[in-house]
């Protein structure tokens, strides 16, 4: 690797150590259909945000510009998703600052009621 390659690198890194990053703060609701995160991070986009399901670890990455005298900053949160999470079916939704995360139980965690016979 050449001296130039490795001190932009070094650069980058020293950049990226500048800018602040923040666990943005979540509150987190379940019934009994699903699990519901709502995370807020204002001023991002949806074309400086990811979602993403690794095994059982759900990560949130987002980076927000810098706006007006305010510096950019990183966003970014993990959580264990549980067992018997529908991972197919998790959906994401960005509105006004807030993200929404809906994660649906498979029909195994859902309650159900069992029917009793006489007899």
């Amino acid at each position: 690797m050449s001296t130039e390659t490795t001190m932009s690198k070094r650069r980058g890194v020293e950049k990226m150590a500048e800018r602040p990053t923040f666990a943005p703060p979540v509150d987190i609701y379940e019934n009994k259909d699903e699990i519901l995160i709502f995370a807020d991070v204002p001023g991002v986009t949806q074309e400086d945000l990811r979602v993403n399901l690794d095994k059982d670890q759900l990560t949130i990455e987002a980076h927000r510009p810098a706006i007006g005298g305010e510096r950019a900053l990183d966003y970014k949160r993990q959580f264990v998703v549980p067992r018997g999470i529908d991972a197919e079916q998790i959906g994401a939704n960005l509105q006004s600052g807030v993200l929404k995360l809906t994660l649906p139980k498979s029909a195994a965690m859902r309650p159900r009621q069992i029917a009793v016979r006489v007899g």
